[in-house]
């Protein structure tokens, strides 16, 4: 009877010192022992882990990437323009006895770093390479950030920056600036577009002096593309060299009347028609301002 006493007593005690000797520890996470104060130089892995009880300790160190937001820094870049700018890091760590011996909140003094870093590369960096070359102030950034990290046990994974925030007048003058550009590139093409037409131009002006029907051909063509639009005046331009046939062709007329000698019998039958035609030739010359030659008199017998 005592013997059986004896074994459930031990079995008591050695489930109580099971109890509180047993540890789990998590697939993503590492333990440190201290035993009586003094870290032991061996890591417990994931899985189930004994301690002394009353004399370890078991401290957890979580080996995932950590996110740290990093808040908004106000600062003035090298060209004295006023922003504020936030960024992002992940870490995660690599040594957990530096991490928990070597500083006493790993988290908290990567944030504190990674402000200050974030402000140091304001004041060195401009506008232009703060909206364009974010890529290499991320890489800038990693750096200035892991160089202290590495001794606390802890790897600066990646640095983003997230937002740049500039003051309303400079975005109205960004505005300003980019709509100028965008009008001078528009002017440009334009001015370009205008050149070559007028190349091409001058290369139909001069294949048109070679051949002058193909002016007319391409008048009338204009006519029937106006005529096309449904409008209720059409304005024809007139040829000049068609005022000039015409305008020669009363004076040859007039001068072979001059030469020719009248008769009696021919003046009443003439008359009329010459001064029929007169008002005619007078519109003609009267259009092409071209003054008419004197008549030569007929002598009268």
């Amino acid at each position: 009877m005592v013997i059986i006493d004896a074994l459930i007593a031990a079995l008591a005690l050695a489930a109580v010192w099971f109890g509180l000797s047993a540890r789990i520890v998590k697939q993503y996470e590492r333990g440190l022992v201290f035993r009586l104060g003094r870290v032991l130089e061996t890591i417990r892995g994931p899985g189930l882990n004994l301690i002394v009880p009353a004399v370890d300790r078991l401290r957890k160190v979580n080996m995932q990437i950590v996110t740290l937001p990093v808040p908004a820094q106000v600062g003035i870049t090298r060209d004295n323009v006023t922003v504020k700018v936030d960024a992002v890091v992940y870490f995660n760590v690599v040594d957990p006895v530096r991490a928990i011996v070597r500083v006493q909140d790993y988290m908290f003094a990567v944030s504190q770093v990674a402000q200050t870093s974030l402000r140091s590369m304001i004041g060195k960096s401009e506008l232009d390479d703060l909206l364009t070359n974010r890529e290499r102030l991320n890489q800038g950034l990693e750096i200035m950030i892991d160089s202290p990290a590495l001794d606390w046990g802890v790897h600066i994974d990646r640095v983003e920056i997230k937002d740049v925030a500039l003051p309303e007048s400079m975005k109205r003058s960004m505005s300003r600036q980019a709509e100028a550009e965008r009008e001078r590139r528009a002017r440009i093409i334009t001015a370009e577009g205008e050149l070559q037409a007028s190349h091409k131009l001058a290369q139909a002006a001069a294949i048109m002096a070679d051949t002058p029907a193909a002016l007319q051909l391409r008048l009338l063509q204009t006519v029937v593309e106006v005529a096309a639009e449904k409008n209720s005046t059409l304005v024809l331009p007139f040829p000049v060299e068609l005022l000039r046939f015409l305008e020669k062709a009363p004076i040859a007329q007039a001068t072979s009347q001059a030469h020719r000698p009248a008769t009696q019998a021919q003046l009443p039958a003439e008359a009329p028609a010459a001064v029929e035609s007169a008002p005619e030739r007078r519109s003609v010359r009267d259009i092409v301002g071209v003054q008419p030659p004197p008549a030569a008199r007929t002598p009268t017998t």
